[in-house]
């Protein structure tokens, strides 16, 4: 719709601006140097112990680039891996809604059911007695997002603790989604699975080099997981992915070797999320900071009584500005009259955007 209809477009979460020229020398340089056949089934060596060493750095974990990760095509085919691995039929799996939207089509695909846990506008907290209440002897995978998208919400060492309690004692496989993991604003620290012994040693975390370099059309990420579970990872990886684009891989290899490339995304991030919020001061739209993630929730309950999706076309087709209905996240497609709004864009877009939100 934004295309049929010349809008600007801040719905689809992809940064709008180009990539770093570093980058795409790098890619080009291993084209040239002949890295143009098939790389290692887990993926090349140098990049899987960049990866971990930094992992390790961040978080105090001990991961092992030999056996403890993968490099997969983006962040979505790991999610896929790691349920299509260990989920079978009647296989319970919870899920947090707002979802993103990959996460139960492939639950559902391979036999599991979804057990939906909404979390609630505006603050979008987990509510772990409720977490409690859903665990069954059918519990085989619990799935959580942070930072969060659509909301860019946060989870909290509280949380992770609280999570962890829950899980001790079971074989309940936990499934992290950290692709927007160097995306945090206001001096937030990532919690990561990672930081979490007794969470780290059940769980799979999937990143997304996409996300963090802005080189989402290069469709590449990586899982992480202990040896035991890795293993059975690529059991399946081998046979629907077998191995990445090997001059890409060369390329992220020396890029990770300087790590400001990584660790100054919050701030670049953060700019532009004041800079959008700061322009939208005199609009008549509610709005919570984000948190993480380059997404914006702004709540237009004062504007309009239309649902989300109705009023997310109108704002495409009269106002020329397109963003994502989060009813279509939520369970039952509840409908908060919330929507989300992507930051990745250069700033004169974002400006031009609030001008038009700051009308209605």
């Amino acid at each position: 719709m934004a295309h049929e209809h010349d809008a600007i477009n801040l719905a689809q979460g992809f940064p709008g601006f180009e990539i770093d020229a570093t980058l795409k020398r790098l890619a080009n340089q291993a084209m040239q140097d002949g890295y143009n056949q098939y790389a290692p089934m887990p993926g090349i060596f140098s990049l899987r112990k960049k990866l971990t060493e930094k992992i390790n750095t961040l978080y105090g974990s001990d991961y092992h680039p030999e056996t403890d990760i993968t490099i997969t095509a983006g962040a979505t085919q790991a999610i896929y891996t790691v349920i299509a691995t260990f989920i079978h039929p009647d296989d319970e799996v919870i899920v947090f809604k707002p979802a993103y939207d990959c996460y139960e089509p492939a639950i559902e695909l391979h036999g599991g059911k979804v057990i939906p846990i909404q979390m609630e506008a505006p603050d979008y907290k987990v509510d772990w007695s409720e977490v409690k209440k859903a665990m069954t002897s059918k519990t085989k995978m619990v799935i959580i997002n942070s930072p969060h998208n659509p909301t860019g919400t946060i989870l909290s060492e509280q949380d992770m603790l609280q999570l962890e309690t829950l899980l001790t004692g079971t074989d309940i496989i936990l499934l992290s989604d950290e692709v927007y993991e160097h995306i945090i604003f206001d001096n937030e620290p990532h919690q990561s699975v990672a930081r979490f012994p007794e969470l780290r040693a059940r769980s799979f975390i999937t990143a997304s080099f996409g996300k963090t370099f802005h080189v989402t059309g290069w469709k590449m990420g990586y899982a992480v997981a202990p040896k035991e579970l890795m293993e059975e990872f690529r059991k399946v990886h081998q046979f629907n992915v077998f191995s990445l684009n090997h001059p890409t891989q060369k390329a992220f290899a020396t890029y990770l070797e300087t790590p400001s490339h990584y660790l100054e995304l919050g701030e670049f991030y953060q700019k532009k999320r004041d800079l959008f919020l700061g322009a939208l001061q005199g609009s008549r739209f509610k709005m919570q900071p984000s948190a993480g993630t380059y997404f914006q929730m702004l709540d237009y309950s004062q504007i309009s009584d239309m649902g989300d999706i109705a009023f997310a076309k109108a704002l495409t087709t009269k106002h020329k500005i397109a963003s994502i209905p989060t009813s279509v996240f939520n369970l039952n497609q509840k409908d908060y009259k919330m929507l989300r709004f992507c930051f990745a864009k250069d700033d004169d877009v974002l400006l031009k955007a609030a001008e038009i939100l700051n009308i209605l």
